[in-house]
């Protein structure tokens, strides 16, 4: 590191080093940024671009410890209240998109350490399982296996199902076994025959074997995301609403307590049944805002959640209706 970084001619250096120098005297050395202005001849405005810089270019990767986060009051009343192992609990945002980046965010520094080796890892589909998988740092934890609990679907946000489970796979330095199926097919019979198919009956099988699972919990609004990936037309949820639905968990609908609602999708279905997520290890939530407070309640309720990840807002409403 030292000949990357060392200056040429009192002080001055050029392009990516002076980054990597103006960096390293600020987070390793503990200099503020008038001293290595100082020490590099140039403005403070200028240290504050570089130390910008290297924070876009990946040289620094800001972490705090997990256990702030799953120490302090807001989580130890979560996990009383509900019977959790953890929870981890950050703070709210300054809007709900920055809050569920911060929600995922902490939810990728948090994940590693809750696996071991030999985990099978069930890992959902959705927007906040994504944004978790694509903030992993790389790491490595021998003999981990990732699974991809429910069938492939178009998404709203421009990335398939499939990929939640791969760069999960691939930032963990683990083995993928991926559902090569739709998530939900048109005719039950085909699905039938779908799920016989070796390949996908190997699939389907790995599920049984997840000691650990990520996931999102899922409103039953209108516009919730099991109708915009088309898993569930909307006729579909208003069908499941009126039996009792109030949440959605890895495409199954639950009710209040938690319990699967049965109905026209399950023989259409290729992936997990809520049963295989129930008595984990590890039952991982990471869901946040005012629309996932019941659904996330209902999930709890149901006993497939042993941690949860979300922001203090939302912990605060789920204790409040919990």
């Amino acid at each position: 590191m030292g000949s990357m970084i060392r200056r040429r001619n009192a002080g001055q250096v050029s392009g990516e080093s002076v980054v990597i120098e103006a960096a390293w005297m600020y987070y390793h050395d503990g200099l503020n940024q008038a001293e290595i202005a100082k020490r590099l001849n140039v403005s403070r405005a200028t240290v504050v671009n570089y130390l910008q810089e290297a924070r876009e270019m990946g040289y620094i990767r800001i972490s705090l410890a997990p256990e702030v986060f799953s120490g302090h009051r807001l989580a130890e009343e979560l996990r009383e209240r509900f019977g959790l192992k953890a929870a981890f609990v950050v703070p709210d945002g300054s809007t709900g998109e920055d809050t569920l980046i911060r929600v995922a965010r902490g939810a990728a520094q948090w994940l590693p350490s809750l696996l071991e080796s030999d985990d099978r890892l069930g890992v959902a589909w959705g927007r906040t399982v994504y944004e978790v998988a694509e903030a992993l740092d790389q790491t490595c934890i021998k003999d981990i296996t990732v699974s991809q609990l429910v069938g492939s679907m178009a998404t709203p946000y421009g990335f398939t199902a499939e990929i939640c489970s791969a760069h999960m796979a691939q930032n963990l330095g683990a083995k993928c076994i991926n559902l090569h199926a739709p998530a939900v097919l048109s005719d039950p019979a085909l699905a039938a025959r779908l799920r016989q198919e070796p390949i996908i009956h190997n699939q389907l099988e790995a599920l049984s074997h997840c000691n650990k699972a990520i996931f999102a919990a899922g409103s039953c609004d209108p516009d919730s995301h099991i109708v915009g990936s088309g898993v569930a037309s909307a006729q579909d949820l208003a069908w499941y609403v009126g039996q009792g639905a109030t949440g959605v968990l890895c495409g199954r609908f639950i009710d209040a307590a938690g319990k699967a609602i049965p109905g026209p999708l399950d023989d259409r279905m290729i992936g997990v049944t809520l049963e295989k997520l129930q008595g984990l290890d590890m039952g991982l939530l990471v869901s946040d805002g005012d629309d996932k407070v019941t659904p996330m309640l209902a999930a709890i309720a149901g006993g497939y959640v042993t941690h949860v990840v979300t922001s203090a807002g939302t912990a605060r409403a789920m204790l409040a209706g919990g």
